[in-house]
């Protein structure tokens, strides 16, 4: 299940307050929001509530999620580095780092067939 989905499956308010707290918005064009903006823009006078919900099981698998995310863009970004290195400098470490990530995706490879699979399957149950 995608971050994306989770949020979809709480509250309304409770979803805007984990999308402005990780700075998870679509148009990046636009400054983040003030906490005063914030409680303005879902009409509420405190975050004492969402600050009691950090607290729940609910919002830890969020930050799970989100962690996990994050981490893909982490590594994405730590591949073109090293890749970029490797090609530019030939150094044995960078090359032999290079390799390594290269492996790493392979195994990855596996994960992501069965995932797709398993959304293949859950939409071939539907009728049209």
């Amino acid at each position: 299940m995608t971050l994306e989905e989770m949020l979809k499956k709480v509250s309304p308010k409770k979803a805007e307050y984990f999308k402005w707290k990780f700075n998870i918005r679509y148009d990046q064009r636009l400054p983040k929001k003030t906490e005063k903006e914030f409680l303005k823009y879902i009409n509420a006078k405190t975050l004492n509530a969402f600050i009691n919900w950090e607290k729940t099981p609910e919002y830890k698998a969020l930050v799970q999620l989100y962690l996990d995310y994050k981490s893909t863009q982490d590594f994405e970004e730590i591949y073109e580095l090293i890749s970029d290195r490797a090609k530019d400098s030939g150094n044995e470490k960078d090359v032999k780092l290079f390799l390594q990530l290269k492996k790493e995706i392979k195994e990855n490879r596996n994960i992501v067939k069965e995932i797709f699979r398993e959304e293949e399957n859950e939409t071939d149950d539907l009728t049209v």
